[in-house]
């Protein structure tokens, strides 16, 4: 059997994960957002998506995100960041509290 031979610090996998309004700013230049968007637009192109919360890797969907957000209409996507960091902030918040994101935190894969 052979070991498998070392990386040498060429991989194509990110070092960190990403995740609440930094993994949106990336979705949403991956989805190619145009700007002015409405919240419905979102929600009907994206809604499905899921990103992650927090960096135990659990994930919701932009539709669930969305439905907490009052603002109807972002004329830039620093206006949707800054909108919608708090409502994911206040999720990775939410879920780190529990027992089993605690237990997912300590498991090293």
């Amino acid at each position: 059997m052979a070991a498998r031979p070392p990386s040498n610090d060429i991989d194509d996998e990110p070092d960190a994960t990403e995740f609440g309004i930094v993994a949106l700013d990336a979705a949403v230049d991956d989805w190619d957002v145009s700007f002015p968007i409405t919240r419905r637009e979102l929600a009907d192109s994206y809604g499905e998506k899921r990103l992650a919360v927090g960096p135990s890797g659990h994930e919701v969907s932009l539709d669930s995100i969305l439905a907490d957000c009052p603002r109807e209409t972002f004329e830039r996507k620093q206006e949707l960041l800054n909108e919608l960091h708090p409502i994911f902030e206040e999720r990775r918040e939410r879920i780190s509290g529990s027992i089993l994101s605690r237990l997912r935190a300590m498991v090293p894969f």
